[in-house]
């Protein structure tokens, strides 16, 4: 089917629900122009842990430079702006969850400093190695560690606080990775989220819709040849607690004064709770 072909079909949809009085969402009918048009492959967004693993493996090489392209590198001011939320002090020794290349870990121990320790968890141990290789340039040392996020292999209460970065959407298992994050923090300190959720704002919506749903994995096939793994990530977004429900979650798992922030217009949402 051509462009053409695609567009006409899309007005003739939207003329015919009009004029029947029916109603016409804008933001599907682009979405489902962008499948055709790009030819999307169709992704199983389930958090599955052996094929989420070897997808991570996968794009570890380039997850750092798509991750600049798609935020403008804003990622690194959200981190920044978690770590002041986390409430860190120099000479804390605090964990980062599902730490990916490290990017969370690193601007949580510049907070601790030289006295203080930072570890950081990931399943995916081709992350962990590009993390690892960034300790050496930018000469701060994490303990990155291969480990579940939903058993991790601390002791209660060994953490001043405990940071999870565009991670928790990967968990097949939310409210126990959270319940894991507190249990292993001490008493009265902070478990600090940062996730990708959907706006709200209505042209925005539609803006970001095309943006994340169709030009984004376009990107991934361009700068990481891999698009499948671009595509998971709009489709996991898509079936992820919006920031209210995911509030809930984090309630029961046992957190208290749980509160919420919404940023970048909408599409970012930085949960914190008290362990």
């Amino acid at each position: 089917m051509s462009r053409l072909e695609i567009m006409s079909r899309c007005l003739g949809t939207m003329t015919r629900r009009l004029a029947a009085g029916g109603r016409y969402d804008l933001e599907q009918e682009l979405s489902s122009w962008l499948a055709s048009w790009l030819r999307l492959p169709a992704v199983d967004a389930s958090p599955e842990p052996g094929r989420v693993i070897r997808m991570f493996d996968e794009i570890a090489r380039t997850y750092d430079r798509l991750n600049d392209v798609m935020t403008a590198g804003l990622h690194h001011r959200w981190r920044e702006l978690g770590v002041l939320v986390a409430q860190v002090k120099p000479g804390d020794t605090v964990l980062d969850v599902c730490c990916g290349t490290g990017d969370f870990a690193f601007a949580l121990r510049r907070a601790v400093g030289k006295e203080g320790r930072v570890v950081a968890v990931d399943l995916s141990a081709e992350m962990l190695t590009v993390a690892k290789e960034k300790c050496g340039r930018n000469q701060l040392h994490v303990d990155f560690e291969l480990a579940d996020a939903l058993a991790l292999p601390f002791p209660d209460r060994s953490f001043a606080a405990c940071t999870v970065g565009f991670g928790v959407r990967n968990l097949p298992d939310i409210v126990r990775g959270f319940r894991e994050m507190r249990r292993v923090c001490r008493e009265g300190s902070k478990v600090v989220c940062l996730e990708i959720t959907q706006p709200q704002i209505p042209v925005f919506r539609e803006f970001y819709g095309l943006w994340f749903r169709g030009v984004v994995p376009r990107l991934g096939s361009l700068l990481a040849g891999d698009r499948t793994a671009y595509s998971y990530l709009p489709a996991s977004v898509a079936r992820f607690p919006d920031p209210e429900r995911l509030k809930s979650l984090m309630e029961q798992a046992g957190l208290r004064n749980v509160r919420y922030e919404i940023l970048a217009g909408g599409i970012i949402a930085l949960h914190h709770g008290v362990a």
